[in-house]
């Protein structure tokens, strides 16, 4: 078994996922334009994304060790393609629709993107597991290191999707030439699937790390329902909410606000987290996981509350740089305490989490589109800015509760289970 080119095509399926996420938050407007959609139906056609995505990660993750992680990464690739071509030639409505499901344009894009969520989900539901196994003495610092390039795609996606805009000169275009614009770079997020298809035919997979330690299915499924592990659900809930929503909205409503190319914002973001992720992965180990996503949760309220009344670019990158600093440990933390602290639960609680933090996106996408529509770009970050509030109150009690139990420790999968 090859665990590192296991691992590197893990971090190829996350660069296609995190690709797929920054060009279509840069072709959103586009889409909007080119199929008569208000702002709540766009935010509509791209939760189920997010909803196909939570879906998948949790029936897959149910079904890693009895399907095979090499099949569900290959059906991910395939699902990649195939959505991608059909959303390509989607027919276009003449005129603004009542319901998506009226006519077979609109209806087509929510489909395609419930597939590419999907495909996105069986990513995630397999790389996670697959890299605590591998790697099970340092499970946070390495999923750290692999979500790292989660923003590494969205730098890398974010920079194509500017460059075709540039070359294409697609500032302000209509019609053919606005079609043209999007549909090339929803299409560069082939290549990549293609290549994280090509790379694992032929490899052998281990079994999941809770299949090698003897646990049993009802022990795994046990886990879900303890008391700190809903409470866990529940965060993942906000955490995704707070990083996801304004990150898919980024593009639209920078431009909006600042009066730039809202893509760079994104792109600026995700590079921060590429570093601080990569090379500061081993801070969760350094300092508390919990005191870390405290400190998160502070800054991103900061950044998003600023962001929302930051109206020249030098304010807006200041606020974005916050932003940035505040998100980055939010999704790889939360996965792995999951692992750490509920290793019984195996696949099935990290797919539960990893699914709860996309419908948590699914459903604050469309909420944002409302409140975009309803009270201008700005509100739609200020409002979103209360969660990370509420965040830092819980996880700062769960900091202080984990210290007055001796400080935050991880579960070994032969000891006592984890409240």
């Amino acid at each position: 078994m090859d665990n590192r080119r296991l691992f590197v095509a893990s971090c190829v399926a996350l660069v296609t996922t995190s690709m797929m996420f920054a060009i279509r938050g840069d072709i959103a407007d586009a889409l909007t334009t080119d199929f008569h959609l208000t702002k709540e139906q766009m935010g509509s056609i791209l939760s189920p994304a997010f909803w196909g995505f939570a879906l998948s990660i949790i029936i897959a993750g149910s079904l890693v060790d009895w399907l095979g992680m090499r099949n569900l990464l290959l059906a991910s690739a395939v699902g990649y393609i195939a959505s991608i071509l059909v959303i390509l030639v989607a027919p276009r409505p003449a005129g603004p629709v009542d319901s998506l499901f009226s006519h077979t344009g609109t209806f087509t894009l929510y489909a395609g993107m419930l597939v590419i969520g999907l495909s996105q989900g069986l990513v995630e539901a397999v790389i996670n597991p697959l890299i605590a196994t591998i790697y099970s003495n340092e499970k946070t610092h390495k999923l750290n290191v692999l979500h790292a390039w989660w923003p590494g795609g969205l730098v890398l996606g974010g920079l194509i999707a500017y460059a075709i805009t540039k070359s294409l000169g697609l500032e302000g275009a209509t019609g053919e030439a606005l079609r043209f614009g999007w549909q090339v770079k929803l299409g560069v997020v082939i290549l990549p699937a293609l290549v994280f298809g090509v790379m694992i035919l032929g490899q052998k997979f281990p079994p999941t790390e809770r299949v090698a330690a003897g646990v049993s299915t009802g022990e795994m499924f046990s886990e879900m329902w303890k008391p700190m592990f809903l409470l866990w659900f529940v965060l993942m809930w906000m955490t995704a909410a707070t990083e996801l929503g304004p990150d898919q909205w980024m593009p639209s409503v920078m431009g909006q606000v600042a009066g730039i190319q809202g893509i760079l914002f994104l792109v600026y973001t995700a590079g921060m987290m590429f570093v601080l992720r990569f090379f500061g992965g081993a801070l969760a180990h350094r300092f508390s996981p919990m005191g870390l996503l405290t400190l998160c949760s502070i800054l991103s309220a900061i950044g998003l509350y600023a962001l929302s009344y930051a109206t020249t670019p030098a304010l807006a990158f200041g606020a974005a740089t916050i932003f940035g600093v505040g998100k980055t440990y939010f999704w790889p933390t939360m996965l792995g305490v999951t692992s750490e602290r509920f290793p019984r639960g195996g696949p099935v609680l990290m797919s539960i989490v990893g699914g709860a933090g996309m419908l948590s996106a699914g459903l604050i996408l469309p909420l944002m589109g409302k409140w975009y529509d309803e009270h201008g770009a700005a509100a739609a970050f200020r409002y979103t800015a209360v969660i990370p509030v509420v965040l830092t109150l819980i996880f700062g009690a769960l900091f202080l509760y984990y210290r007055s139990r001796g400080g935050y420790k991880a579960v070994a999968l032969d000891s006592k289970p984890a409240a």
